[in-house]
């Protein structure tokens, strides 16, 4: 209701006085007010018959019928009909006469609010019957809580001058039934063809074809050339035959598994989980390239993905113009309501460094979810209410209603080219079958699916329609089903005569051209990634000279004065001026370079200062952007998110394998909050979707007395992922190989996701630091050799891998334990056997070979490391590490240095002395245990 319905009889001297303020200033009274006023003048000022407008009881009138008019729009959609198999809940106060104060005998009344509604002065039955049309047939508007009067306006002068009753020619009908009946018949035809087997039909839903079509030749008018879709497993395959246009032989094929070629390299996937790509033509004449992403079964996963491929391509391939391209989002009720991924999207929508544009979100509404019933799935009214938490307009339409989805999903597509917002369009609709063709839905549903067997499919309830109008024939239909049946059955033929289909789309297209598959020698060949040291130098004295007309922090100017040393004084470098060289020199060399995380652009550990806030403003100055290049450097502090930033940057660099694309963790520690994300795209998107990738995922780890939540990346966890040269996991010990392996990322003409373990202390440790010949003439190491033991003296080798290097180079120092080598494995995969079967031959004397680390034994990466190295009879190692735990850290300073303080002791003990050994085990193990000084 409005805040207009306070008013009662009593009131009518204070119309009065209202009014005659109104007439002196307008803009002094109440908008509601106005608005009320602007009527009631223009009625008198028209031809409409005269009424007694002028007497308090009827201004009453007036204000009543501004509250109904008010109260349809912002809660008709309550009272819409939009569910076809099911009864809509009953909502009090109801939308009677009464309700608003008003009755049965006001009907043939005339009132000037008819003007808030584009009528003019009109009797109440007109006015009435206009808002039932608009906001309670098939299509269920709620608008109202947008914050914006001028997109209010602008849909209700669409909605309303409408009533939200399409309009579409006699062509316009025939092309959306032959669209309903491809999705219709297809289903079918799979389901009679294809007993048994899993196809996660669209069936109850099949108007989305037609719906999906229209939007798709309404976006070309608007200037749209590309789409990006993201869905689930529900219906894929009819978007994927009708949509997509992939060809009903190579889906056929799938069924019949023509399609496996025991000679490929890749696992491969279902065929509800592919992704495609296709230009299609538009009504206008215009190509339109589609692009439906391949999602696993992990709902929702692919959102993320979708809105970074998008925004990558408004970077690179639209130049920042995000009215060229959309995403399309293709929701299930269970999965929009219940998965926080998608609320971490929608956040991203309006920031800087996240937003498309807008999204056309289409909800699927089976109102069920495998076997779950929505009133069990959710606490809000609709499953798309989350679309209110960032005043995204929803539109509820029964799916049943073909045109008045197209209408409205026409209507969104406009609204998105105007305002660049998202919109939802929630499909009232069902599931034919269960969660799977081979599911018995009357387990958990029989009343429901007792209304599903008796409810006619959309194509008839359309055609029935049509039909009844004149606009076709039942001859003309019935031709058309059996012309659309022969095709597919003609294919179906050809592909049971084929031995095998060969998939004809390239995995290296696009702006993937160029680059390859890699074989695994080449994974292990080193590459030049040197920069020469006058270009290293110049880029180091731009990036770390301030501007004398800006006015900084104090902390940063020494920071600066301490970083320009290094360039032109010290030629060492440490791990950020490291980290900040290698974006340089790629910017440099035409690679975009972008970075995101909670918290990047200083850095968690207050290291980077990639961007600096003035001191006396909130002005931004970010020195990798005065370099000259041609290429752009992009940094995000992104919202508090792993799941939706990570997709949204493995998306990204989908798109772009010319830019580095990088994300980082606040601690290393909290990635496992996108664990989904790394399982099924990073991990595992080669080998099922022949889908490369080349993003890099910075993740701070190392112990250093800071609990469990800030210790462990979860090395292990990547470790056991690692197979088929799937991704590339490192722990670089030195700014240098940082550098390089950075580098080495953009100048190999093949991809894989990196993984980096990055330092926290080392941050600010001397000892980490390397000189500018290391960045001049060198190259990633994926082993780091020691260059202090003597070869002839060595009887025990040290194998590690990060931070530990410096606890335990300190003790080799200290003690001057040059019979003790320390090796670090930089690179942990693909793992360098070759370089430790050297090493291994290199130290002929040594009787020891031991993997030395700070993790539990259970944990970082000796499961690996043992697993690789069991059953080799020429490198056999043993471990120290932490004892096995079911935590990654202790929560005790105390317990940290004593465990430490034990790993350290052990790795150096005296080889042959009991005694010695005995000791240091007792004491040592006693105060991990006790966690004592």
């Amino acid at each position: 209701m409005s805040g207009l319905d306070y008013i009662n009889s009593g009131n009518a001297a204070y119309i009065d006085s209202l009014y005659e303020t109104y007439k002196q200033d307008p803009e002094s009274v109440d908008f509601g007010w106005q608005k009320f006023f602007e009527g009631f003048d223009f009625g008198r000022g028209s031809e409409a018959p005269a009424v007694s407008a002028e007497t308090p009881e009827h201004f009453l009138k007036e204000i009543n019928v501004l509250n109904m008019i008010d109260g349809y729009r912002h809660r008709g959609h309550l009272f819409s009909k939009t569910n076809p198999v099911r009864e809509r809940r009953k909502y009090f106060p109801g939308k009677e006469l009464d309700t608003f104060g008003l009755s049965e005998a006001d009907l043939d009344t005339t009132f000037n609010a008819g003007v808030e509604v584009g009528l003019g002065p009109a009797k109440l039955r007109d006015i009435h019957q206009l808002l039932e049309e608009t906001y309670c047939g098939t299509i269920g508007a709620e608008y109202r809580y947008i914050r914006n009067p001028i997109k209010i306006k602008w849909f209700e002068d669409r909605m309303e001058k409408q009533r939200n009753k399409p309009a579409f020619s006699v062509d316009d009908k025939k092309l959306m039934l032959n669209k309903l009946s491809q999705a219709v018949i297809f289903e079918n035809f799979l389901g009679t063809k294809f007993l048994g087997q899993k196809r996660f039909s669209l069936e109850g839903a099949e108007a989305m074809i037609p719906a999906l079509d229209s939007v798709i030749q309404k976006g070309a008018q608007l200037g749209i050339e590309e789409f990006i879709i993201g869905m689930a497993h529900r219906g894929r395959l009819n978007v994927l035959a009708n949509i997509m246009e992939k060809t009903y032989k190579e889906i056929f094929s799938e069924f019949e598994g023509k399609n496996y070629d025991s000679d490929s390299p890749f696992g491969g996937d279902v065929k509800y989980h592919l992704g495609f790509s296709t230009d299609v033509s538009a009504a206008n004449g215009k190509k339109v390239h589609l692009s439906l992403c391949p999602n696993p079964s992990h709902l929702e996963a692919v959102d993320p993905v979708v809105e970074g491929l998008t925004r990558s391509k408004i970077d690179f391939k639209y130049k920042g113009d995000h009215t060229k391209i959309a995403p399309i989002l293709i929701h299930g009720d269970a999965s929009i309501a219940g998965q926080g991924i998608v609320y971490e999207v929608l956040q991203m929508e309006k920031l800087d460094g996240y937003r498309t544009g807008g999204t056309i979100h289409i909800v699927i509404n089976n109102q069920i979810g495998f076997t779950t019933n929505f009133k069990d799935a959710r606490s809000s009214t609709y499953c798309t209410d989350v679309a209110k938490t960032v005043l995204s307009p929803v539109f509820h339409v029964n799916g049943d209603d073909v045109e008045a989805l197209a209408y409205v999903i026409n209507m969104a597509m406009e609204y998105r080219q105007i305002f660049h917002d998202d919109v939802f369009i929630d499909i009232l609709c069902y599931r034919r079958y269960g969660h799977n063709e081979a599911d018995e839905p009357k387990f958990t549903q029989p009343v429901l699916y007792k209304a599903i067997e008796a409810h006619p499919n959309p194509r008839e309830v359309y055609l029935k329609k049509l039909i009844a109008e004149g606009s076709v024939t039942e001859q003309f239909a019935k031709d058309a089903e059996k012309k659309f049946r022969d095709l597919l059955q003609g294919q179906l033929n050809e592909v049971k005569a084929q031995d095998r289909f060969t998939d004809t789309i390239p995995m290296f297209a696009g702006a993937w051209e160029g680059l390859h598959l890699a074989s695994d020698r080449e994974l292990h060949v080193p590459i030049d990634t040197s920069v020469p040291e006058e270009e290293l130098l110049e880029i180091g004295r731009k990036l770390t000279e301030l501007p004398k007309d800006k006015v900084f922090f104090k902390k940063i100017e020494k920071l600066f004065e301490d970083r320009n040393k290094m360039v032109t004084e010290t030629h060492v470098f440490d791990w950020a001026m490291g980290e900040l060289l290698a974006y340089g020199s790629l910017l440099k060399d035409e690679h975009p370079v972008r970075l995101s995380g909670e918290d990047v652009k200083r850095g968690t550990f207050s290291h980077r200062h990639a961007v600096l806030t003035l001191a006396e403003s909130e002005d931004e100055y970010t020195p990798l952007t005065t370099l000259g290049a041609k290429a752009e450097f992009n940094i995000y502090n992104s919202l508090l998110s792993e799941y939706g930033v990570l997709g949204f940057e493995y998306g990204y660099a989908l798109a772009n394998p010319n830019a580095l694309t990088i994300w980082e963790a606040q601690f290393g520690d909290f990635f496992n909050g996108a664990q989904i994300i790394i399982d099924q795209y990073i991990a595992s998107a080669e080998t099922k979707w022949q889908r490369g990738n080349g993003l890099v995922m910075l993740l701070p780890h190392g112990y250093e007395g800071q609990g469990p939540e800030h210790s462990s990346a979860r090395v292990e966890r990547f470790m056991e992922l690692c197979a088929d040269n799937n991704i590339q996991v490192a722990n670089c010990t030195t700014p240098a190989n940082f550098f390089h392996i950075l580098r080495r990322q953009m100048k190999r003409d093949f991809r894989k996701p990196l993984i980096i373990f990055t330092p926290k202390s080392l941050l600010r440790n001397p000892k980490c630091s390397s000189p500018l010949e290391d960045f001049t003439k060198g190259k990633f190491q994926e082993l780091i050799d020691d260059n202090y033991a003597d070869v002839k003296k060595v009887k025990r080798v040290l194998l590690c891998t990060g931070k530990v290097y410096y606890d335990l180079l300190e003790k080799q120092q200290t003690d001057k334990r040059k019979d003790v080598a320390i090796v670090r494995v930089e690179q942990l995969y693909p793992t360098p056997v070759h370089q430790i079967l050297k090493v291994k031959a290199k130290y002929n004397k040594a009787k020891e070979f031991i993997w030395v680390q700070e993790e539990p034994e259970n944990m970082g990466a000796w499961p690996y490391i043992c697993r690789k190295f069991h059953n080799d009879t020429v490198v056999k190692l043993d471990i120290i590490s932490r004892i096995e735990g079911s935590s990654t850290a202790t929560g005790y300073a105390k317990q940290h240095a004593a465990q430490q303080l034990y790993i350290i002791n052990k790795a150096f003990e005296t080889q042959g002395s009991k005694d010695v050994k005995a000791s240091i085990d007792k004491t040592t193990k006693k105060l991990a245990e006790a966690g004592a000084d």
